[in-house]
């Protein structure tokens, strides 16, 4: 069945060849960025031996999305987004390049890493800014639930592969691929996508309008789903707390090192099989009517695990977190298509720095909590707070949905107008 339970979206998203081109680019991009994560994380602790170091040049390939997605979303909307793409991946060829170069101060490979990863995030969002652009209404979800999928495959398999391939090829190699993988990304969004100009209006002396962040955050504030729907993905900073807790939970268990990397897995596991059954079963009106009772339904396997402890339980339980929060790719879809072409960019980066800041926080506060608490009793704070949390925000995009569905109903087969 296809995203409307017929048997073609899926189908008909990748017959899109512009589809297939972003896809193809964006599974390039992500396979050599897992592999040069595991590079950089086993050359940082060779040349210092230190864990805090190694820690922070880890850090360093997630925490730039803080700074790069309020300050450089923007750019998706003020340079034709083809273009912003291509620019982005060479450059961050050229940077990773150099960071590959044997025997380069520790200091300034972090400044390169830091700089390339924080030509993500307008990256990320020109990329998602033009998926509505490519694909008809009826497979858009279908493509967004495709390119979900595809991301979480590749991060479970680029951890589990790429100790073997640094192993085979040595720090050096990989990043090479790294590099490589960037370069090749772009030469494939530059031959597969056709041009489509800025889409950020002009003034009357032909120059772009530099609005600022607090432009987008204006726009997030002002609709009532926009805020619902970020809210709704926020709670993702709640339902990742088992995945930092794997390893202290393991050692509570009195398990072994395998059973870390099982817990671990257990939360993409369970997502990419309740996206795909969710995406593919479930008509798209229904999906977005079933929300908020999934936002907050991810959080009642966390609450629960104090009566179900051990090993088996645990990793079903924290599968079934995962399979739940299927429902961010549909939040993510039309939060994406809610927003403006003109001002996608910019409100897609805010909105990715929030998601980051929330899970880091939810993180660094699981972590605290057990210490204190162990870990069933952190992760059924984290459950009872996702659903405290989360019912405000799921009564906000019931009622932002059905204002928005009385208002202006869509019409059947074409793609509603974006307000």
């Amino acid at each position: 069945m296809d995203a409307d339970g017929k048997g073609g979206a899926f189908r008909q998203a990748f017959a899109v060849a512009e589809f297939r081109a972003l896809w193809a680019a964006m599974a390039v991009v992500r396979t050599g960025t897992q592999l040069g994560r595991v590079a950089l994380a086993v050359l940082a602790y060779e040349r210092t031996g230190s864990a805090a170091v190694t820690a922070l040049v880890y850090a360093l390939t997630l925490l730039p999305a803080l700074i790069g997605g309020p300050l450089l979303g923007g750019l998706a909307d003020r340079y034709p987004r083809r273009r912003l793409i291509v620019v982005c991946g060479l450059t961050r060829a050229a940077l990773i390049a150099l960071v590959a170069v044997p025997g380069i101060p520790l200091p300034v490979l972090c400044a390169l890493l830091f700089a390339s990863q924080l030509l993500e995030s307008p990256t990320v969002a020109a990329q998602m800014a033009l998926t509505p652009d490519i694909l008809p209404s009826e497979a858009y979800q279908a493509g967004i639930a495709i390119q979900h999928l595809t991301s979480q495959i590749v991060t479970l398999a680029g951890f589990a592969a790429g100790g073997v391939l640094v192993a085979a090829v040595g720090t050096t190699g990989s990043l090479a691929i790294n590099a490589a993988a960037f370069a090749l990304a772009a030469l494939v969004v530059s031959r597969g996508i056709r041009f489509r100009p800025a889409t950020r209006a002009r003034d009357t002396g032909g120059q772009v309008r530099r609005d600022g962040p607090m432009t987008g955050v204006r726009l997030l504030v002002a609709d009532r789903r926009l805020r619902s729907l970020l809210a709704l993905a926020m709670l993702a900073g709640f339902h990742v707390v088992p995945e930092v807790l794997a390893a202290p939970y393991a050692d509570e268990l009195r398990q072994d090192t395998a059973m870390v990397g099982l817990l671990m897995a257990a939360l993409p596991v369970g997502n990419v099989l309740g996206v795909f059954l969710f995406t593919r079963s479930v008509p798209a009106p229904a999906r977005l009517r079933l929300l908020g009772p999934l936002a907050l339904a991810a959080s009642l396997p966390l609450l629960v695990s104090p009566l179900l402890p051990g090993p088996v339980a645990s990793l079903a339980l924290w599968a079934l977190v995962g399979m739940l929060g299927a429902y961010q790719v549909t939040a993510n879809a039309e939060f994406v298509r809610i927003v403006p072409t003109e001002r996608r960019g910019q409100v897609l980066g805010l909105a990715s720095a929030a998601l980051v800041a929330a899970q880091g926080l939810g993180m660094i506060v699981g972590g605290m909590l057990a210490t204190r608490l162990g870990v069933p009793g952190a992760l059924a704070v984290a459950g009872a707070a996702g659903l405290v949390v989360g019912a405000p925000a799921a009564l906000g995009w019931h009622r932002a949905r059905v204002r928005s569905e009385t208002a202006a109903p869509r019409p059947s087969g074409r793609r509603p107008a974006v307000r």
